[in-house]
């Protein structure tokens, strides 16, 4: 057997470059659905404009025989001539990848004020607190000013806020263990 004549054998106009869809192009348009006839009088393919499609044959019937001489098909060959399909060029432009580096003056991230408002002051508000000084910090690492900036900012204030909830909560505490203990000892 001739490895030539394989039907996955490259052509024989193959230039060693493999086209961007991995295969070779297709035949030229054939104005006539049966290469080899004329077309027949009101079957132009594509259908002219104002030309319907030709009728379809209803209902169920013997099916046809087989092979290509039914449908008026030339017996094909292995050396079908194609038009030459001028060679094409591709140009393909190099990938550029634009990546951050991390910031050259980062934004603070608050982590010990933080963890700090967190174990001491307010617990809800120093998870809170914590998520955004990681997310500040990620943003620094990424280069990301913008998100950094906005996430310390949102971070500072959820510590303070969180700062000021804690000592309110500790004088109230002081003042009713002392008013406690003054009706206590009387």
């Amino acid at each position: 057997m001739d490895p030539s004549k394989s039907p996955t054998a490259p052509a024989m106009n193959y230039g060693g470059e493999k086209s961007s869809m991995g295969q070779m192009p297709p035949p030229a348009y054939l104005a006539s659905p049966y290469p080899g006839y004329p077309p027949q009088p009101g079957m132009g393919y594509p259908p002219q404009p104002g030309m319907a499609y030709p009728p379809q044959p209803q209902g169920f019937g013997s099916p046809p025989p087989y092979g290509n001489e039914a449908y008026g098909h030339q017996p094909h060959s292995m050396h079908q001539e194609y038009p030459a399909h001028p060679a094409t060029v591709t140009v393909h432009q190099p990938m550029v990848y634009v990546t951050r580096s991390p910031l050259a003056e980062p934004a603070s991230d608050y982590m010990c004020y933080s963890v700090f408002t967190l174990m001491c002051c307010c617990l809800p508000l120093g998870i809170a607190a914590l998520i955004y000084s990681i997310s500040t910090r990620e943003a620094n690492h990424a280069g990301d000013q913008l998100a950094a900036e906005r996430s310390s900012r949102l971070a500072r204030t959820l510590n303070h806020v969180g700062l000021g909830i804690g000592l309110l909560f500790s004088i109230v505490m002081v003042v009713y263990i002392v008013v406690v203990a003054t009706v206590i000892s009387q």
